[in-house]
């Protein structure tokens, strides 16, 4: 309504709470797209015909820090979330559970040689419950260096392409800049 002093450009108190809800609405949208952009992805990749049927991955790689700098990077928590950028929960002994990659990825610790070798049965929770699969770290120092034996086996097929993609994406990478 109009009075005699009040002009039709003036902003109401509905235009007014209107536009700061907007605004909110705005702020809130663009903070988590830069979350998102900031997260690693990790939707499924699909599989090319030609990787179709593997289910077994192997890697060597090296990396400068030390075996045991490098074992304590992958099996604390702390510090692996500092490096995958997400939230991660790690019982580093023989039998313990993980949750890593803001729980995308579980699993248990089957065996710890400290320094050497990690073992564990590992999944991500988008698989069938009670599918697992092998993941077997071995750290073997080479001069100044440290070279990870990696081999990742026993997934079902069809995950070949999307687990090499995030080995190489959400751990190798990121770890070799972490500990760099």
């Amino acid at each position: 309504m109009l009075t005699a002093n009040s002009s039709a450009h003036e902003p109401t108190r509905r235009h007014a709470i209107f536009g700061i809800a907007t605004t909110l609405s705005a702020l809130a949208a663009a903070s988590l797209t830069r979350l998102q952009a900031q997260q690693p992805s990790m939707e499924q990749k699909p599989s090319t015909s030609a990787n179709q049927a593997r289910t077994s991955i192997h890697y060597e790689i090296q990396f400068k820090p030390s075996p045991q700098r490098l074992y304590e990077a992958i099996l604390d928590q702390k510090q692996f979330a500092a490096f995958s950028g997400l939230a991660a929960t790690i019982d580093p002994t023989p039998g313990g559970s993980f949750s890593q990659f803001g729980g995308l990825i579980v699993g248990r610790t089957v065996e710890l040689v400290p320094n050497q070798r990690i073992v564990q049965a590992w999944r991500p929770t988008h698989w069938d419950p009670g599918v697992y699969s092998i993941v077997h770290f071995e750290f073997t120092p080479r001069a100044a260096e440290t070279t990870l034996i990696f081999d990742h086996t026993g997934f079902p097929a069809g995950e070949y392409d999307h687990l090499d993609w995030g080995w190489h994406n959400h751990y190798w990478e990121p770890l070799k800049k972490f500990l760099a």
